[in-house]
């Protein structure tokens, strides 16, 4: 019998999502007879106590009986039991300075430390994640910020609708004007905001008439790494020799920059890839760009007009093309901007449910079969105190 639980989040500011909504646990628990789950209660989880109650599972505020503990965002160090399994999205894979500390912390108490944004195939893709309900609220915030900056509609907050069905009947009050919005990326993220402008019937267009041609109506045109980046050399590209050279390749975004009015950033920046614009570039009479809804929120990187990330509480800015600074959103010249870097928080419940299918089909069956495809080896970051041989190049990070 392996014991799970499912833990309560403690980070600031709160997060109310959940690995297994009590539904999702009865399906876990009916799949896997050897495996048991236990709650530790919590006031702020979208779903409340009552409802693991209701289903038959333990709620407790002692959980250091179970082996597996499951969680969604940082552990904060004081909370960390020693010599536990722990699954959450830690932010240190890419050694972010902020949370140094905490991974040193895990290696002390001989924690395992599986991160959910490293649980991939054995080809390297992801198998869990809340990119789609970051896809999709970031969106549905871009056109809520388009709205209130000309006036034209008001939308409701998305944390103040009960779940995903309710913001999609919001959308169908709102007329969008013509407007040429570019989207960009391939994944899961990409996808959730594709879904907003299929819902809103945005029509697609194809990359040679979007960028030569106006429209009566609002269009979008969805792109990838070869249509916003070309070899210096002109030599021929790829996508694999892009991922392997990026230092050979330049931005050739400006070409949509000059003929969009919406920026829809879905995409995954890999460092030293090109950017996509700079300060300078925005200056310029030729640059359109006027709403940047920055889904994929790198600060100081490759969207010039994203200086921070913003808030579900305060979601819009405005940046000043003259001065590089902010302003208000709602400023005539300035580019309106969305920075939400907890997107999915705004649809606790949707994100939750649909995370927790995906741990189902994909994290839970390694526990007992021997973890015949590697699941949890690959996603295993620290074991007896160290860091495992895939994580090895954290060293320094936690040395420093």
């Amino acid at each position: 019998m392996i014991k799970f639980a499912l833990i309560k989040e403690r980070k600031t500011p709160p997060d109310r999502r959940v690995v297994f909504s009590p539904q999702k646990l009865k399906e876990a628990v009916k799949k896997f007879p050897e495996a048991s789950f236990k709650v530790e209660t919590s006031d702020i989880r979208i779903f409340p106590d009552s409802a693991y109650l209701d289903a038959d599972f333990e709620v407790s505020g002692e959980i250091s009986d179970c082996d597996v503990l499951l969680g969604v965002k940082e552990v904060p160090i004081p909370a960390l039991i020693p010599n536990k399994k722990y699954f959450f999205f830690s932010h240190t894979i890419k050694k972010q300075p902020y949370n140094r500390d905490l991974l040193r912390e895990i290696l002390k108490n001989n924690i395992e430390l599986y991160d959910h944004e490293v649980i991939i195939n054995e080809r390297g893709h992801r198998l869990i994640g809340f990119g789609r309900y970051a896809g999709l609220v970031g969106a549905y915030n871009g056109f809520r910020m388009l709205g209130l900056k000309k006036g034209i509609f008001e939308l409701p907050k998305a944390e103040e609708l009960p779940d995903l069905k309710t913001m999609l009947a919001e959308l169908d009050r709102i007329s969008v004007p013509p407007i040429k919005i570019v989207l960009t990326g391939s994944g899961k993220v990409a996808h959730g905001a594709k879904e907003i402008m299929d819902h809103l019937q945005i029509k697609q267009v194809g990359v040679e008439e979007y960028l030569r041609e106006s429209f009566e109506e609002p269009v979008f045109c969805h792109i990838d790494v070869m249509d916003y980046n070309k070899r210096k050399d002109g030599k021929e590209a790829s996508v694999q020799d892009f991922y392997d050279h990026p230092e050979n390749y330049e931005s050739d975004f400006l070409r949509f920059a000059r003929a969009s009015d919406f920026f829809i950033a879905g995409h995954f920046y890999g460092q030293g890839a090109p950017v996509f614009f700079t300060a300078e570039d925005t200056k310029s009479a030729a640059f359109k760009i006027r709403y940047v809804a920055d889904i994929s929120c790198d600060i100081a990187g490759p969207v010039a007009s994203t200086i921070r990330p913003s808030t579900i509480a305060e979601p819009f800015y405005g940046y000043s093309p003259e001065t590089g600074g902010e302003v208000d959103f709602r400023e005539k010249n300035a580019i309106a901007v969305m920075a939400v870097d907890n997107l999915p928080c705004e649809l606790p419940k949707d994100a939750s449910e649909g995370f927790g299918q995906m741990f189902l089909d994909n994290v839970l069956p390694a526990f007992f079969d021997n973890d015949k495809d590697g699941i949890l080896e690959r996603a295993r970051m620290t074991k007896d105190g160290k860091l495992t041989e895939r994580f090895k190049y954290l060293e320094d990070y936690v040395k420093e």
